[in-house]
């Protein structure tokens, strides 16, 4: 997503997508849910492919949460719009590793992910990793799962990120918070 990105106008779910550091985002208005990650990879802006590591749980984890009837790969990401979801990044800056930004990051592109998710109007925002909303929400201390306030009207859920390079949970661990957003949709 770039900062001019708010420009951008979304006609309905075949509008097209913003780019954002080489990738696109899958968004379209009235999704259950946009999973928003922390920023882009560089191998995924390399690829052109969001959460295109082998090494990236996401596809699978989504799988197997019931988010998706059968595994996605990363170049069937516009597929998600089928079933309710989106995808966006906190900030368009790919880093090798989202441990590369700052609170400071987050914080500048938090007015544009608020523009983005007002306009889209997603019943839900699930944040993949803990660091982009803590900094925006201005908490430290924030737990998994649904959070109690709201952000740009979306209901807010922090997820852990599926990244190959967060082995602190496992698949089935990963799997089970997921499974607990996918049951209230």
């Amino acid at each position: 997503m770039q900062d001019d990105a708010t420009s951008a106008e979304f006609d309905g779910p075949d509008a097209p997508t913003m780019p954002k550091a080489g990738l696109s985002e899958i968004l379209s208005p009235g999704l259950s849910v946009v999973f928003c990650g922390l920023n882009p990879a560089l191998s995924a802006v390399r690829d052109g492919h969001n959460f295109s590591n082998p090494s990236n749980r996401f596809w699978r984890v989504l799988h197997l949460a019931g988010f998706t009837p059968r595994l996605l790969r990363a170049d069937e990401e516009r597929e998600l719009l089928q079933y309710g979801c989106g995808l966006t990044s906190a900030v368009s800056r790919p880093t090798k590793s989202a441990s590369e930004l700052k609170r400071q990051d987050y914080l500048s592109a938090a007015p544009v992910l608020e523009t983005k998710i007002r306009k889209l109007a997603p019943a839900n925002l699930a944040f993949l990793g803990k660091a982009a909303y803590a900094a925006i929400s201005l908490r430290a201390d924030v737990g998994w799962g649904r959070q109690p306030e709201e952000f740009a009207g979306a209901v807010i859920w922090l997820l852990p990120n599926p990244s190959g390079l967060n082995r602190a949970f496992t698949l089935t661990t990963l799997t089970e918070h997921y499974l607990e957003l996918r049951l209230t949709l």
